[in-house]
């Protein structure tokens, strides 16, 4: 992996004077603006100017940190490589399998789950077309236009 490119001295005094050519225009132009707006204006380049410090600040810190560390996950606690905690070969299949039970359980109650709905579907399904067929109207009933039409007119006189 390699690091981008450190701003160089010049790119950064280039970047700076540029900064201070468009805050002079703008400060030329917020002549003409009413004062609510500028001192939104002025409450916004405060704000920016203090994040442009903290960036500044922070940069070398940045800069100099480590390109890679490796995140271990092992019980229960997050520990970055070289860190106490770190050590995977202290109990690493006890902790694989550990971590693969709760899986493993929620897997297990999901298929329960299913199997239960399908069964209670399958019973609720068998209940209507055991209702059909032990009724005095043939099946084919239900499927005729005329007596739908049928019932929506005599089921308000019921």
């Amino acid at each position: 992996m390699t690091r981008p490119p450190e701003p160089s001295a010049e790119s950064t005094l280039a970047g700076d004077a540029y900064a201070r050519r468009i805050a002079a225009r703008l400060t030329e132009g917020s002549t003409d603006l009413p004062h609510d707006i500028t001192e939104r204006l002025r409450a916004a380049r405060i704000q920016a100017l203090a994040r442009r410090k903290r960036a500044v600040a922070l940069a070398p810190a940045v800069r100099h940190a480590p390109q890679t560390q490796i995140v271990h996950l092992g019980g229960g606690a997050a520990a970055l490589s070289g860190m106490p905690g770190g050590d995977q070969s202290r109990g690493g299949w006890w902790r694989a399998w550990a971590s693969a039970v709760p899986l493993l359980a929620l897997l297990g109650g999901l298929v329960f789950i299913n199997l239960s709905q399908d069964d209670s579907l399958a019973s609720e399904l068998a209940e209507v077309d055991a209702a059909l067929l032990a009724d005095d109207l043939p099946p084919s009933a239900y499927a005729d236009p005329g007596f739908v039409q049928y019932l929506r007119v005599t089921a308000p006189a019921r």
